[in-house]
């Protein structure tokens, strides 16, 4: 099942994907659908209703306003040696863990606002994403697996350049969760529809132009081991957790500054049996109408 966040009008709603429309379930957001318990899917068909839409008339929305993201990293080797390759700061290593901010989430095809005053190296990462079906801490690997109540597309925008000054320190929370810098969707896929999580093709695009192309089979980790190893600090329903990045980075690519995003620039990250997340990068004045403050980068 495809469960959508999505907008009538001013009337925002919670429905279940089917074709090319979309059953409204009778909940007030989907953070409630995952709080009523796991399975989620179960949960969902309960509360199906009669009212429908065509998917072309309505604007989707971020599927889901977790309480926390645990934004995992350098779980894909490819990644890390990538880093190595362009003499990145610091070495890309497994099991890091920070929270990500729950305010710069957007959904598909809303704009991310691209800080002139602040950064000169906007990059991309895809990556895929689980959600948490239900609260949980402490929990074994062998448990972990019950935990899982879908996956989304996430596609974790970063400013490179403030990324570089953070790594001195061992941190680099600030380069990711800046306003916007979070887009998720276009929708969650409960697990029965992807029972294999490790052969998923996975490439982003930017104008087009194939920039990452990889296979969830690339992952160092498995995604029990992930969420078993980060329970301590306890999930609640609805939470994230996403899954590293894969080779192909702006950052470290042969010519960074061609690859960097500049304003104008569409990014679709896609993930087999999921769908496509469509971002497009807007300039300070396109969002806000007067230019960006003076430079203030780090």
């Amino acid at each position: 099942m495809k469960l959508a966040t999505f907008k009538v009008g001013t009337e925002q709603l919670v429905g279940a994907v089917d074709g090319d429309e979309v059953v409204v379930i009778d909940v007030p957001d989907m953070r409630t659908l995952f709080e009523l318990g796991a399975p989620v899917k179960d949960q969902a068909e309960k509360r199906l209703t009669k009212r429908r839409f065509k998917l072309a008339d309505v604007k989707l929305c971020a599927p889901i306003q977790p309480k926390k993201i645990f934004h995992t990293a350098g779980n894909y080797a490819e990644h890390a040696h990538e880093g190595d390759r362009s003499n990145w700061v610091a070495a890309i290593k497994p099991w890091i863990v920070f929270f990500q901010n729950v305010d710069a989430i957007i959904g598909p095809d809303d704009p991310v606002v691209y800080p002139e005053h602040l950064t000169k190296c906007l990059d991309y990462e895809l990556e895929l994403c689980v959600l948490l079906a239900k609260p949980g801490k402490f929990f074994t690997e062998k448990e972990a697996s019950d935990y899982i109540g879908g996956y989304v597309i996430f596609n974790d925008i970063t400013a490179r350049d403030i990324q570089r000054r953070e790594m001195e320190s061992a941190n680099f929370c600030f380069s990711k969760s800046i306003d916007t810098f979070c887009p998720f969707g276009p929708w969650i896929v409960t697990p029965d529809e992807i029972p294999d999580p490790y052969n998923l093709n996975l490439e982003l695009r930017v104008n087009g132009e194939k920039r990452q192309i990889s296979n969830s089979s690339h992952m160092s980790v498995t995604i029990p081991q992930l969420l078993s190893k980060f329970s301590p600090l306890g999930y609640n329903a609805g939470d994230i957790l996403t899954t590293g990045t894969v080779s192909g980075v702006a950052a470290f690519s042969a010519d960074p500054e061609a690859w960097y995003l500049k304003p104008g620039d569409v990014m679709e990250a896609e993930i087999e049996k999921i769908g496509v997340l469509r971002n497009k990068v807007i300039s300070w004045k396109e969002a806000y109408g007067v230019d960006a403050p003076a430079w203030q980068g780090f």
